[in-house]
């Protein structure tokens, strides 16, 4: 199950989003993303913090317009952030591409669109795949726990390593959602979001 899921660009980025739309855990990724500090988002870190020193999500309202540039981007950012290595280290060349690309979509950097795609998955994490509604993070955790355990057909090792990522999961959900109106905006484009990010991983 590990080896699905590429944690190569930013802790809750499109490629992490991606994961959490089509795999069947997608608060494995958030707890995983959490362990996971990010490697290309912050051209101006030196160094990643260690796992227990992620930073805070830097939490905004999203706009329509921020959306639709997300979802116009994607292809461009993919094209470069699939080419990266799982343990490759910062590389200004990349950081530069990824600027350029962010810049050409209207936002003010990569950090920027980054910061828009992390306000994105905190919300799509909590909304039900099946539903396409927002019931919470915790909610769809424990969905999907419930839903390990009653997979006849998945292998024990995989079921325990899973069960064990979405508990540990549970015991550090992510940060409320400050902008409620995130949920709504989220909402209308769900599909466009869930279909866009969600090529990251094919």
């Amino acid at each position: 199950m590990r080896e699905i899921f590429r944690p190569a660009v930013c802790a809750l980025s499109a490629a992490c989003l991606a994961f959490a739309l089509s795999a069947v855990s997608s608060s494995e990724v958030l707890a995983q993303a959490k362990q996971a500090p990010p490697k290309q988002s912050a051209p101006a870190q030196t160094a990643p913090p260690p796992a227990a020193e992620v930073p805070t999500l830097k939490q905004i309202s999203l706009t329509e317009k921020q959306i639709e540039g997300v979802l116009a981007a994607q292809k461009d950012v993919d094209a470069i952030t699939d080419k990266i290595p799982d343990d490759a280290k910062p590389d200004p060349k990349i950081d530069a591409q990824l600027d350029a690309v962010a810049k050409k979509y209207g936002f003010a950097s990569y950090d920027d669109y980054n910061t828009v795609v992390d306000n994105i998955s905190l919300v799509l994490g909590g909304f039900d795949p099946a539903t396409k509604k927002f019931v919470g993070a915790e909610a769809v955790l424990k969905a999907q726990i419930a839903q390990i355990q009653a997979d006849k057909k998945m292998p024990a090792k995989d079921k325990k390593e899973a069960l064990a990522d979405l508990n540990e999961a549970l015991k550090s959900p992510p940060p409320a959602i400050e902008n409620k109106g995130n949920i709504d905006i989220v909402a209308k484009y769900y599909d466009k979001l869930a279909e866009a990010l969600g090529e990251a991983e094919e």
